[in-house]
């Protein structure tokens, strides 16, 4: 039996990061952004591990040749291998090149995402960071999120409080027709791994945790959720990607993820 195939530990984090990385997968030559510390580590696992040809930046303006390790960088020099000032990453998100995996703080039905406020427009109960990019990226190219904290104050029973990005809602859609490159792709949280796959785009779980049930998945999502003909249990990160995510990650910054720092197999 191969390395990469033999039985070990791994945390929830490294669980989520293994998940989350699978999004990407055939993506080809796209730029691939993660916002937060799970979605930057699982674009980076899968440019550095079964997609190689991801356009990954240094966080600042060039393009490099292998992901860049979070926290301090300790004497490593990224390997760059490109220019990607702030007008040419407009360049490839407008034209549908890029694919975004971001962190919404709530998410409907629609797969509308909110980052704005909670609460009445008019007197939120709090206000966040604003809708930043999220209307122009989700209008223009493939997006996924990751949501560490899986409940129905993040899945939402109505609309979103503010719909920051756009979704399977005609009602949103500008003009009322369906934006060129509006596409969600995967859904990572604590509990599952959901997709868009459902009928009309309704949400649907693809792959439970280890330990977690459709029932408790269900229960902390304000709506209802499809499933998959076939729900799968999430897989085991291999041996070979938990390597590559402590290469990537060498101050552990993912133990601080979920609280404690679970498992990635619950306990029964």
């Amino acid at each position: 039996m191969s390395v990469a195939n033999t039985p070990h530990e791994y945390t929830l984090a490294e669980l989520c990061i293994a998940a989350a990385a699978e999004a990407f997968r055939g993506n080809g030559e796209v730029l691939a952004t993660g916002i937060g510390l799970v979605p930057r580590l699982a674009a980076s696992l899968a440019k550095a591990t079964f997609e190689p040809g991801l356009l990954m930046t240094d966080g600042e303006v060039y393009l490099v040749a292998e992901p860049v390790p979070v926290g301090p960088r300790q004497g490593y020099e990224p390997k760059i291998e490109g220019y990607m000032s702030y007008e040419r990453v407009f360049d490839l998100l407008y034209t549908g090149r890029r694919h975004a995996m971001v962190g919404p703080v709530q998410l409907d039905r629609y797969g509308q995402t909110n980052i704005s406020i909670i609460g009445d427009y008019a007197q939120p109960k709090a206000a966040l960071l604003g809708v930043r990019g999220f209307p122009g990226n989700t209008i223009n190219h493939a997006n996924s999120m990751f949501v560490p904290n899986h409940s129905t104050r993040a899945f939402v029973e109505g609309e979103v409080d503010m719909v920051g990005g756009i979704g399977y809602n005609p009602a949103r859609w500008p003009g009322g027709k369906k934006p060129e490159h509006l596409e969600l792709r995967k859904i990572v949280t604590d509990l599952c791994v959901m997709d868009f796959g459902g009928p009309d785009h309704q949400i649907r779980v693809v792959s439970l945790h280890p330990g977690v049930t459709f029932d408790e998945v269900q229960d902390k999502t304000g709506f209802p959720l499809a499933q998959a003909d076939k729900i799968a249990t999430t897989a085991a990160p291999t041996a070979d990607a938990l390597a590559m995510i402590i290469r990537l990650d060498p101050h552990n910054l993912r133990a601080t993820v979920f609280k404690d720092n679970p498992p990635g197999v619950r306990a029964a």
